[in-house]
Order: C-alpha cells, then sequence, then structure tokens
C-alpha cells in the first residue's frame, strides 16, 4: 500500500511539473500567465511565444503523462497505470508547483493513451488535427478529440473485448477536458474565441 501511495504521488509531481513556465521563463524571459489566457497549456505558449516553444512544451506535458503511467511497471506496483496517469493529469491541472493553476488536461491525457492505448492515442491524435485543419479552433478540436477517445474506447468494446478501466478513465479524461474548456465554448458561441494561423 505505501508503493502504491508513493507512486501516485510521483505520477501527481510529474504531472505537476509546469513546462510552459519553464519554458518561457529560462527561454524567453515571459510568464506565460501573464499574457494570453494565463493557461501554462501548449495552447497559450503557442499563441504567446510561438510555434516552437508550443510545440516543446505539449511534447513535455504529453511525456509527462506517458512516463507518469509507466511508474507502475518501472517499479513493479500492482496497480493499472491508467490510475498513474489519471494522477499526473491532475497535476498538470492542479500543479502544486505553480500555485495549482495549470493545463487544462489534453496533453498529458494523451500522453496517458499513448502507453496504455497506443492505437487510440493515434487515432485521436489524427482526429484532433483534422478537426483543427477545418476550424482552426484548438479547443473545439480538443473537445472533439475527447469524444473520438470515448467513442472509439466503446466500439472497440462492442468489436473485441471491453477494456472496462481504460473505457471509466477515458470518460472521465473526455468529461474532464470539456469542462475545463467551458469558457471557450461560451467564446466559440459568440464568435470571440482566437483561431490558430499556423495550421
Amino acid at each position: 500500500m505505501v508503493q502504491i501511495i508513493l507512486v501516485l504521488i510521483l505520477a501527481y509531481l510529474l504531472g505537476s511539473i509546469p513546462s510552459g513556465l519553464i519554458i518561457g521563463k529560462v527561454f524567453y524571459k515571459t510568464d506565460i500567465r501573464e499574457h494570453g489566457s494565463g493557461n501554462l497549456g501548449g495552447t497559450n505558449t503557442f499563441r504567446t511565444l510561438g510555434v516552437k516553444a508550443g510545440m516543446v512544451v505539449t511534447l513535455a506535458d504529453i511525456l509527462k503523462g506517458t512516463f507518469a503511467a509507466s511508474l507502475p511497471l518501472l517499479f513493479n506496483v500492482e496497480i493499472n497505470p491508467l490510475l498513474a496517469g489519471v494522477f499526473s493529469v491532475v497535476g498538470h491541472t492542479y500543479p502544486i508547483f505553480a500555485r495549482f493553476r495549470g493545463g487544462k488536461a489534453v496533453a498529458t491525457s494523451g500522453g496517458v493513451l499513448l502507453l496504455c492505448a497506443p492505437l487510440l492515442f493515434l487515432t485521436v491524435l489524427i482526429i484532433f488535427f483534422i478537426s483543427l485543419y477545418i476550424t482552426k479552433y484548438v479547443s473545439l478540436s480538443s473537445m472533439i478529440a475527447g469524444i473520438t477517445a470515448f467513442l472509439f474506447a466503446l466500439i472497440s468494446g462492442f468489436i473485441q473485448k471491453w477494456d472496462i478501466p481504460l473505457l471509466i478513465v477515458v470518460f472521465l479524461l473526455a468529461s474532464f477536458v470539456i469542462y475545463r474548456h467551458r469558457a471557450n465554448v461560451k467564446r466559440i458561441m459568440n464568435k470571440t474565441e482566437p483561431k490558430i494561423k499556423w495550421l
């Protein structure tokens, strides 16, 4: 039990590493929390610091989820890697190292899927970029990707066999992503949501 608790705490701390804040302050002398949406995720990094910084932060946020989900395997602890992944997503969203103001859970959630369900991750990634190319809205594309992930996991259960833990976690992550983007939904409806210009 102690090992399980330690792994979950470590997963949360990994998720709490504020990639956007670190990249912004170290390489650009900029606190991205003071610009754009004030969010620490990849989208605000793209908007505030540019494509290169945005790509680095997004990749780092993805890998946080992947590495955190792999902790039970690395330490031979008998818990589902998805659970450790969920804790990293919570850490990313409410990071202890950045006054509990983090990202919106998209990239780190994707990182968890990269380890636990690679085909699902690839499918969601493709859908995300197709949606992004068509709509130019990162927020809308993120929500569509979340819904796609749940539908994919659900349909896979009918075709092959049910992976109940995956289905539950994907539903929770997708719901959380949509909840975190509730303000974006209002801006999209009011046509005030910023569109990307690099794709």
